[in-house]
């Protein structure tokens, strides 16, 4: 299985700075990442540069689907009053259990200028073919849509595995280890499923409290990459899978995943 250590610039691909607000993560983050049962779960979907920092809220009218799932139990997520940086979002916690929530949006179109393109293939890892593909074309008009994922632990459920389970999303990070019971400096691997199978040679990136540089992997040939939590907090797991689109009007389709976590202190 390949593995990612996060050690500064040396060790790790540090990311184009692109400007072009295309390129925004989009994440799910909990006001806490453990609750007791019975307590409501409150989270934030915004859109930024800047993790964990939010930036910019996702209008409420974008979210195509929403879920927590807990106790094997499904139900959407509820929106709340919106601020300028993040909508907030809320379920219900009511039995102990990992709880795995997630947001996806609705596609948006648009087009992107040749100078926009490089950064953006560049940032999201794209494979070479694309942009020579690109350059055939003479054009970049792309269809996309967001996909935000995260998990927190409801009271004491040792033996609660549902962890494990994939939500069904397009693209998604699914672990392969408990994610609510993460430490600092210790690994943490994930698997990134597309239509329910593993997707190898995918670029995935991981950024760490605080801002600091992201580091970026490849997928092994079952999906699987491994990345050190070299501190503790929240840490952002994303990915773009970018395809040729058959519809008239798009050259593009492209699906961008994140996953949210939180490493612990060690004890």
């Amino acid at each position: 299985m390949r593995r990612a250590v996060l050690c500064g610039l040396a060790c790790g691909v540090v990311l184009s700075g692109a400007s072009t607000a295309r390129a925004h993560d989009t994440w799910l983050r909990p006001a806490r990442f453990e609750v007791a049962p019975g307590a409501s779960i409150d989270l934030e979907l915004t859109s930024g540069m800047k993790f964990p920092e939010p930036e910019s809220a996702v209008a409420a009218d974008r979210i195509a689907a929403s879920g927590v799932r807990l106790g094997g139990t499904t139900l959407a997520l509820e929106p709340k009053s919106p601020t300028k940086a993040a909508l907030r979002l809320s379920a219900a916690a009511p039995t102990p259990g990992v709880a795995v929530l997630w947001v996806v949006s609705r596609p948006r179109t648009l087009s992107l200028k040749p100078d926009e393109v490089r950064h953006y293939l560049e940032e999201i890892g794209a494979p070479p073919a694309v942009e020579a593909r690109w350059r055939q074309q003479g054009r970049f008009r792309e269809s996309y849509s967001k996909l935000a994922k995260t998990y927190v632990k409801v009271g004491d459920a040792p033996h609660d595995t549902s962890w494990q389970q994939p939500v069904g999303l397009k693209l998604e990070f699914v672990p392969l280890q408990d994610p609510t019971a993460l430490h600092a400096a210790s690994e943490f691997a994930v698997r990134v499923l597309r239509d329910g199978k593993p997707l190898a040679e995918f670029t995935v990136s991981a950024l760490p409290p605080g801002g600091g540089k992201p580091v970026t992997a490849r997928t092994d040939p079952d999906g699987r990459v491994v990345f050190m939590l070299d501190r503790a907090g929240p840490w952002l797991l994303r990915g773009t899978l970018i395809e040729e689109s058959s519809a008239p009007d798009t050259d593009w389709q492209s699906l961008f995943t994140t996953l949210t976590v939180s490493a612990g202190q060690r004890r």
